[in-house]
């Protein structure tokens, strides 16, 4: 019983949980007012962003987006093409400054032990979004070298601002190096979003994706009601790829 207070507690003193209790006790306030359609427009709200941030229906929505990915027990290809997903600039590490981000990292440690396994040269595709931060290139290139990667089996592109320019400008350098068979890791909810991408360019992939947030079977558990910033950043990464393919959708079936 003790766990489940502290658990209360917590989802409740912090963000988003402490925005949904203020909007709450707005909407309780109103109502003792007799103010219903001012209280309603604070409830509305509360509910919205409980359930958004409940992995109740963050978990789902993530299932969704990952269903049907497999990871191939014998990728065939003739290079891997890693994506990139955002780093730390400038932050201290053991050989350096700068280190992959979270989610870019397991992309990192998957496209590191397919050149393990595979021999073969790996392609980074990443840029720096803003002027005055450090490209993701240079970052992840020293990560792969400390972890065994050697430098001659790495090529860099480090102009790309998003997925789509990720395909493109690759596709640019991988038809210079006559590589024809890429073999693409990214996060599994990015997958679908980057084979589109890839797609669009031409270009057929062999997918491997990393990080699966989900696996095939999901228990539900009391907690997954509570409402979570974790979960809430789910459901905007899950949003956020569903609009990328409506986007590439409405942009046109046709090579880019």
């Amino acid at each position: 019983m003790g766990f489940f207070i502290k658990k209360l507690i917590s989802a409740f003193l912090l963000p988003p949980g402490c925005i949904i209790l203020l909007l709450g006790v707005c909407a309780a306030i109103q109502l003792k007012r007799r103010h219903p359609a001012t209280a309603f427009a604070f409830l509305l709200p509360v509910l919205l962003l409980w359930a958004l941030s409940s992995a109740f229906v963050a978990d789902p929505l993530m299932i969704a987006l990952e269903r049907g990915l497999t990871i191939p027990a014998n990728p065939n290809g003739d290079v891997i093409v890693l994506l990139g997903g955002g780093v730390y600039d400038g932050v201290p590490d053991l050989s350096g400054r700068g280190a992959p981000s979270d989610g870019m990292i397991g992309r990192v440690v998957t496209a590191v032990r397919l050149q393990h396994r595979l021999g073969l040269p790996v392609l980074f595709t990443g840029g720096s979004v803003f002027a005055g931060r450090t490209s993701e290139a240079s970052v992840v290139k020293r990560f792969m070298v400390d972890l065994g990667v050697p430098a001659d089996k790495i090529l860099l592109e480090d102009k790309s601002l998003d997925t789509m320019e990720n395909a493109r400008f690759s596709r640019e350098i991988l038809k210079q190096k006559g590589l024809n068979r890429p073999i693409l890791v990214t996060s599994a909810f990015h997958m679908r979003r980057s084979i589109e991408a890839f797609r669009k360019t031409g270009m057929e992939v062999v997918p491997v994706p990393s990080s699966f947030h989900t696996g095939p079977v999901r228990s539900t558990v009391w907690a997954d009601w509570f409402p979570d910033a974790g979960s809430l950043e789910t459901t905007a990464t899950v949003v956020h790829e569903y609009l990328g393919l409506v986007f590439y959708t409405l942009s046109g079936k046709g090579k880019v």
